[in-house]
């Protein structure tokens, strides 16, 4: 059994979004300044922290969309707390969850056009596009969150950014 697009995406993006609700939960329950960390950059002509989550969200779902070859939910931008940010990241995941697997079948060697303003873009094939650009698109916004977060004094580690895959366990000497 090979391992499947739909297991490098749909998956990944799901543990991830999960990932990001609870760091936002956890700023919260910190008692950190929201409004100033929604606008918070790591650099003056950076994204704000609410933008690096619509851009994760945009990518996510523009991914598993051309991938399967549907529409994606628009999304509007226009989330202004943490509350409505985790509730984009639920639209995400509900999305994400409501492609039927099946419909990644041969999203492998499917056709992916992205157009850019200007009239600039790529041409990929589905396994070039997921791994060329859509992952690694996703994990720098999604990693700036985390750093974002982190900077401002939120007590996120590794752990929490890998905290879809459970805590460690104990191995035998080998």
């Amino acid at each position: 059994m090979s391992f499947s697009i739909y297991e490098a995406s749909a998956p990944v993006f799901v543990n991830a979004f999960v990932n990001v609700q609870a760091w936002l939960d956890k700023a919260v329950a910190e008692g950190k300044d929201e409004k100033a960390l929604m606008e918070a950059r790591l650099a003056p002509d950076m994204y704000p922290l609410s933008k690096q989550i619509q851009i994760a969200s945009d990518t996510a779902k523009g991914a598993i969309a051309r991938l399967t070859g549907i529409e994606a939910p628009s999304m509007a931008d226009t989330e202004a707390s943490f509350a409505e940010l985790k509730g984009r990241c639920q639209k995400t995941i509900d999305f994400i969850n409501s492609v039927d697997r099946a419909k990644f079948d041969g999203a492998e060697t499917r056709q992916v056009t992205l157009k850019f303003p200007g009239g600039m873009g790529y041409h990929f094939v589905g396994s070039d596009y997921l791994t060329s650009f859509a992952l690694p698109n996703f994990f720098f916004h999604l990693t700036t969150t985390y750093a974002l977060l982190r900077a401002a004094g939120v007590a996120v580690g590794k752990p929490d950014f890998l905290a879809h895959i459970g805590a460690p366990i104990k191995l035998d000497a080998a």
